[in-house]
């Protein structure tokens, strides 16, 4: 807790079941902060923790109190943040339940989520 607010960054829902053919690009997971402040999201990783792997670095990324970003599985969306795995593959399974983490710079993680429900059932 800083000083001055309350720092609370949590995943909100994974969209696990893309329409893009094949590939599944358009899949993401939604980060919110819910906290009073800014956070500062560099250097946090967002993990298939299901799976060990992939992992997402955060660049340079600060997420305003009450604002969302996505990060996306292959494309790019600037209106949400314009993150990306870039994995050429779909990350997020369809046929079995699934689990997203966010560790912050200390490695502690600081939300999951799995799906079912995704992002369209909320």
């Amino acid at each position: 807790m800083s000083a001055s607010g309350v720092v609370n960054v949590e995943i909100v829902c994974i969209f696990f079941d893309g329409e893009a053919p094949r590939t599944e690009s358009d899949e993401y997971v939604e980060i919110l902060n819910a906290g009073t402040v800014d956070a500062d999201l560099t250097g946090w990783i967002l993990l298939d923790s299901a799976d060990g792997r992939p992992s997402f670095e955060f660049p340079e990324t600060i997420l305003a109190s009450g604002e969302t970003v996505r990060v996306y599985t292959h494309e790019v969306h600037s209106r949400f943040g314009g993150l990306s795995f870039q994995s050429g593959a779909a990350i997020w399974a369809n046929s079995v339940p699934d689990e997203a983490s966010l560790l912050n710079t200390n490695g502690e993680v600081v939300s999951t989520a799995t799906y079912p429900p995704g992002c369209k059932d909320l």
